[in-house]
């Protein structure tokens, strides 16, 4: 008997390592599916975008409208903080 517990655990070990493979091939087929995924709507979205360039127009002026709000918040935000440090040096 001796003589077959090391065969036996080299067994054990073979089917551990084909069963950790297969989880580790399982992952990574997932994470092909995502990526998959991911490009065909990239896909999808670019030839949407090409076809109607209304979308690509209205994306623009959302972009510059953004940008715009971004910019009028940045000036309140350092005139509030003027406006606070001078009260501030007022009181002292």
């Amino acid at each position: 008997m001796a003589k077959y517990e090391p065969q036996e655990r080299n067994c054990d070990n073979m089917v551990k390592m084909l069963e950790d493979l297969n989880r580790d091939l399982e992952k990574l087929l997932e994470e092909m599916e995502k990526l998959s995924v991911q490009a065909t709507w990239m896909a999808y979205d670019m030839v949407v975008m090409r076809t109607n360039p209304d979308l690509a127009n209205s994306m623009r002026r959302l972009e510059d409208a953004f940008l715009n709000c971004k910019e009028e918040m940045e000036k309140n935000w350092q005139e509030m903080l003027k406006e606070t440090k001078d009260g501030g040096e007022k009181k002292e």
